[in-house]
């Protein structure tokens, strides 16, 4: 199998047709000519000042409570490292991101996963968590096109959590990578948005929505756990990559973003519906949520399709997944999280086909 004939719903990353490279070559050239000395310098530990400006004004925020680091998955580790200690108690849903996990592994927290639902997390179910005496000092959620999950946290829930948060003294981690993703549906307004108790700390990140490789995420959170945040960044690395965050910002005050955002969210609406369609017909007894938007869908497979058989028996037919077991403490052991980001609609039906054969040949 060469490498061309791959086809992979493993990693969730857009495919380069639908990357700005055009607007981005454009965006260098301008964050050069516009402020040479400023992006060719050390810059400070806060971000790129025009870009950590852009971003309070998108959240309504005042700038003193942004901090732009060197994409999303930095910024989540500097808040793990920052409030959290071993044995700390942590939320998070069940399945979720598995480098989310394996952080606050790492960071040696107790961890307490809270089943899903289509409409994001069990709050009844963390609410009889937190009665039976758990305090945790944090809780992870992701609420737009759960990564794996793929479902989204109605307003309802929103306000649950908020108010769990404030009778139960613990912050709401809101990790909202993929908001602006939507290919369906109506937009909810972000917890962050709904907070009027310092409760809520955001993250969000330009990789879903610009690409990549520029390596830009951020922190929304009270002024003085970021000012507490960008001191330890300060001695971590002085300050984030300055001449990313200069184009970025290009990108976005240009409204070459609005367009990148439209391009992406068009082309995983069409892949999502595809790899709904080719799922229900190759392989008939999956269950799933379809998404409406984001980058990723998670298919529950028959008791006796293991994933531990499967997923290297769709890599020997080319194909390649990830195993559910991979987001969770435990189980999963019959699920994937399949990325249609990646791929191109021509490629989703063969994959599924692929994967279906695969399927087949590990039964029990």
């Amino acid at each position: 199998m060469t490498a061309e004939q791959l086809i992979s719903f493993a990693r969730g990353a857009p495919s380069l047709d639908i990357v700005d490279i055009d607007g981005l070559k454009a965006a260098a050239g301008r964050a050069f000519d516009a402020d040479p000395a400023g992006i060719t310098g050390y810059g400070t530990s806060v971000g790129y000042p025009p870009l950590r400006k852009w971003i309070a004004d998108k959240h309504g925020v005042g700038v003193d409570q942004v901090l732009v680091t060197n994409g999303s998955l930095q910024a989540d580790a500097f808040l793990f490292a920052h409030l959290i200690r071993p044995g700390d108690a942590v939320v998070v849903e069940r399945p979720t991101y598995d480098r989310t996990l394996l952080n606050l592994q790492q960071q040696g927290s107790e961890v307490h996963p809270v089943t899903i639902q289509p409409d994001g997390i069990d709050t009844d179910e963390l609410g009889k968590l937190l009665e039976s005496g758990v305090r945790p000092k944090l809780a992870h959620i992701i609420p737009n096109f759960q990564n794996p999950a793929g479902v989204t946290l109605s307003l309802e829930k929103r306000r649950a959590l908020l108010d769990l948060a404030t009778e139960y003294d613990f912050t709401i981690f809101e990790d909202d990578p993929y908001a602006d993703i939507r290919f369906r549906g109506e937009p909810l307004p972000s917890m962050l948005s709904l907070d009027e108790r310092g409760s809520v700390v955001h993250a969000s990140s330009f990789t879903k929505t610009v690409c990549p490789g520029v390596r830009v995420g951020y922190l929304v959170g009270p002024a003085p756990l970021i000012a507490d945040i960008a001191k330890e960044a300060t001695n971590l690395y002085i300050s984030p990559g300055m001449v990313a965050q200069a184009i970025v910002h290009q990108f976005c005050v240009s409204g070459d973003i609005d367009r990148s955002i439209r391009t992406v969210s068009g082309a995983l609406g069409e892949r999502a519906v595809a790899l709904a369609s080719a799922l229900r017909e190759h392989i008939p007894d999956v269950r799933f949520t379809e998404p409406n938007g984001g980058y990723f869908l998670w298919i529950e497979l028959p008791q006796n399709v293991h994933v531990d058989r499967l997923v290297p028996a769709a890599t020997e037919r080319g194909v390649t997944v990830v195993k559910g077991s991979d987001f969770l403490v435990e189980g999963g052991q019959h699920a994937l999280r399949l990325a249609y980001s990646g791929v191109t609609v021509d490629q989703i039906d063969e994959g599924v086909r692929r994967l279906a054969d695969a399927v087949r040949a590990v039964r029990d």
